[in-house]
């Protein structure tokens, strides 16, 4: 009998069994694949890999801009692929020895609930059935598959698949305009590849800031990224090449790419999970979990990462799940995630970051907010290592506390955080303008904005 029974090793179900050490608890930890999940494997890791090897050519190439004569840069495809791989290789070495450390009992195979309290795992065609005191399910997600683009991992591919590209594509066709549809755009512009994107709706990165996206979509324009919103694409793939048609102009005489990546989302993984034989809810395959605990209609059976219903999916959201649901397993007690300032990053040329609310959230929401943002254009540790493109932009209540931010530039991704305690804390814009930013730093834009909101300004 185990305390713990974690289903899925991704960075829900490791985190759990790796925090539940804190208490004491026995964890088994079944997984099918490496320990690691999406973000590890398949997700956040290897495509942060490749975007920083699309970063550093990027910043080669424009080597002579900051005096520095060097020969004509090329891109090693293959070389890129390999260090991915060693990067991820490594990642998953380093957390298998964690887990041994930590005493979780690894458990190869796929598993499923057969009743409260009890997992069956399915090893090579045997069967292994587990008990435990609790239950945490953390089965992740996997790219949607549009009918439309059935994927053959070639000619029409996910991001699973693109990341394992052997060489690069000339030409490509993204279907899906939000974060991984835009990563892969900065990507592969990035290393000379011509790219379009087709979005259903009137932005890119849906759900961030209007403003954000726009910039974002001027930055990636410079690349020669091609962009057709609200477009539903099509896809002819009879002959020598994919075709995509839709949306206006060129699109609609056919745009011909060698390869067709959709970027639509993510799906929860809960088929075969065996939830009808104990008494979770699910909501169009997520599970619907309490927000205080991560626990579901089942006493004892918890529910994190991407199959919980409602939140955002993020490898960090995860993280923070784990040990709101194995705290309350331990001690009892509540320690619920602050989704409000869970901060959300797209790790494009500039990278997007956000938190709290944005402007059409407080207007959805009635809140009356006020805006101020600062330009990094003007900031002198941004001229200098010449990304000052993009801007911050902070959200407070009129006479009150900060409630949202938008970082859009570089190292955006890194900055956000400090504006994560304004939200998370519900800081007064007077209150964060007293701190003093070192200069010359990136984060002086956040100083600038703060004092602006504030009812002051310096620059």
């Amino acid at each position: 009998m185990y305390d713990v029974i974690v289903i899925g090793g991704g960075p829900g179900g490791y985190g759990a069994a790796l925090f539940a050490h804190n208490f004491g608890l026995s964890v088994a930890l079944v997984e099918k694949d490496e320990v690691g999940g999406t973000c590890l494997l398949r997700g956040c890791i290897p495509a942060k890999s490749w975007l920083q090897s699309a970063e550093v050519y990027s910043t080669v190439r424009s080597a002579g801009e900051f005096g520095v004569v060097i020969g004509e840069a090329s891109f090693d495809w293959p070389k890129a692929l390999a260090r991915k791989d060693r990067i991820v290789n490594g990642l998953v070495r380093g957390l298998s020895g964690l887990l041994r450390m930590r005493k979780v009992e690894v458990i190869k195979g796929a598993g499923r609930m057969a009743g409260p309290g009890r997992v069956e795992v399915d090893q090579d065609g045997s069967t292994r059935v587990l008990e435990g005191r609790s239950v945490i399910l953390a089965t992740g997600s996997a790219p949607i598959e549009l009918p439309a683009f059935p994927y053959d991992g070639v000619r029409i591919v996910s991001s699973d698949h693109a990341l394992d590209w052997t060489e690069r594509p000339d030409r490509v066709g993204i279907i899906g305009g939000g974060i991984v549809g835009c990563e892969f755009a900065s990507l592969l512009a990035d290393v000379g590849s011509r790219v379009v994107v087709f979005e259903m709706l009137d932005q890119i990165i849906p759900g961030f800031e209007p403003a954000a996206a726009r910039e974002l979509q001027k930055q990636l324009r410079r690349k020669k990224v091609r962009f057709f919103l609200e477009a539903a694409a099509r896809v002819d793939n009879s002959g020598d090449h994919p075709v995509l048609l839709g949306g206006t102009g060129a699109a609609e005489q056919g745009i011909e790419v060698d390869a067709v990546l959709v970027a639509v989302g993510r799906r929860p993984v809960t088929e075969n999970l065996g939830l009808d034989t104990v008494r979770a809810e699910t909501d169009r395959g997520f599970v619907i979990a309490d927000r205080e605990t991560m626990q579901t209609a089942e006493p004892g059976v918890f529910a994190v990462g991407d199959i919980v219903a409602g939140t955002p999916g993020l490898a960090h959201g995860a993280f923070a799940e784990a040990i709101a649901a194995v705290t309350f397993i331990a001690t009892g007690e509540t320690r619920p995630v602050d989704y409000q300032a869970l901060p959300s990053v797209v790790y494009t040329h500039p990278e997007v970051a956000s938190v709290g609310l944005t402007s059409v959230d407080a207007a959805a929401g009635g809140i009356e907010v006020e805006e101020h943002d600062h330009s990094f254009v003007g900031v002198g540790r941004a001229r200098i290592i010449g990304k000052n493109q993009g801007f911050v932009k902070i959200l407070n209540e009129v006479g009150g506390p900060i409630v949202g931010a938008t970082v859009v530039g570089p190292q955006a991704g890194e900055m956000i955080h400090e504006l994560m305690y304004a939200v998370g804390w519900e800081a007064l814009p007077e209150e964060m303008a007293a701190f003093i930013h070192a200069h010359p730093t990136l984060s002086e834009a956040i100083g600038e904005t703060l004092l602006s909101s504030s009812g002051l300004s310096l620059h």
